[in-house]
């Protein structure tokens, strides 16, 4: 029986928060919105009459899945060039979701969700459905077809990975921009010191160019290292500017939650380094620069207001 114009109505009010599941899930906005609309084909198939709690039968649906899509991921990654990072993110974006609570933002900050590779399907789904969306055990139990506690040993576990590595003292938000700001400018001072000042010791270095812009397969590791890389990131070069199109307008963004570096061309984002800030120093650089995970943050660019580069790069 086709979907009354109730029944779409009241998938789509759901939509929104599908998606934020997806996303987390998946690290892709692209991939979530493919996830929501295949839910909604599902949806549209159902005797959605017969259905009890619709949200319930929704995030069920969804939430398998983006399971079936983590397992075929595992093989694609293993192919991928290079560094494999999350899509980030501007900050309002809706798909970032819920962030009432310390939980909720650190669930999608860009350092967690990188860290979520490290989980399995279901430790992935476990935690996302917990600790961003609060879910009931007894529920994510109905979702994932397996006992409570057995859902709550999948949490515990998952919540010990994340934390493996990731023991540093995080600083506010405000202190966070504070030091993305006093690095870009010692970035572009085109010396060393001040950089390596602002660093942790055992600070790293990541890029995700998806083979379509060059990027560095290793990380870089150490102060003196990360320093040198980051000056040379800034020095102008007209191969520099011919491979993104002109001279990028940097800005400092707060991106999954965390201060970011944005580098725009003619509206075009066109780089995002997204900083892990501890009390010590800033620990990591994380460099989304694949044009493919770059795209929705380009649309949201031109719909937020964002104000003058704090410098040109280039």
């Amino acid at each position: 029986m086709p979907l009354t114009a109730n029944d779409v109505a009241r998938f789509e009010a759901s939509r929104p928060r599908l998606e934020a599941i997806a996303y987390r899930l998946l690290g892709s906005s692209s991939e979530a919105e493919d996830a929501a609309q295949e839910t909604f084909l599902r949806w549209q198939a159902a005797d959605v009459d017969r259905i009890e709690v619709p949200e319930a039968w929704l995030t069920k649906v969804l939430t398998n899945l983006c399971l079936n899509q983590l397992s075929s991921a595992r093989a694609r990654r293993e192919t991928y060039v290079g560094q494999w990072l999350p899509e980030p993110l501007l900050d309002g974006d809706p798909m970032l979701g819920p962030a009432d609570t310390a939980e909720q933002r650190e669930s999608v900050s860009y350092a967690v969700l990188t860290l979520m590779e490290r989980l399995t399907p279901n430790e992935r789904a476990v935690y996302v459905l917990r600790e961003a969306f609060g879910h009931p055990y007894r529920e994510i139990a109905e979702i994932l077809d397996i006992s409570e506690a057995a859902g709550q040993q999948i949490f515990h576990r998952a919540k010990k990975h994340l934390a493996d590595g990731r023991v540093r003292t995080e600083v506010d938000r405000a202190a966070a921009r504070r030091i993305a700001e006093e690095f870009l400018e010692a970035a572009a001072s085109g010396r060393t010191e001040p950089l390596v000042r602002l660093l942790t010791q055992d600070v790293t270095s990541v890029g995700d160019g998806g083979g379509k812009v060059p990027a560095r397969a290793k990380a870089f590791e150490g102060a003196l290292a990360v320093a040198k890389f980051m000056r040379g990131l800034f020095k102008p070069g007209k191969a520099k500017r011919a491979l993104v199109g002109g001279s990028p307008g940097i800005h400092v963004m707060t991106v999954n939650g965390d201060p970011a570096l944005v580098a725009v061309v003619e509206g075009r984002v066109v780089g995002i380094t997204c900083l892990e800030v501890t009390a010590e120093g800033i620990a990591v650089f994380r460099h989304q620069v694949n044009p493919d995970k770059l795209r929705r943050a380009t649309e949201r660019w031109a719909a937020t207001a964002h104000g003058e580069p704090l410098l040109h790069a280039f």
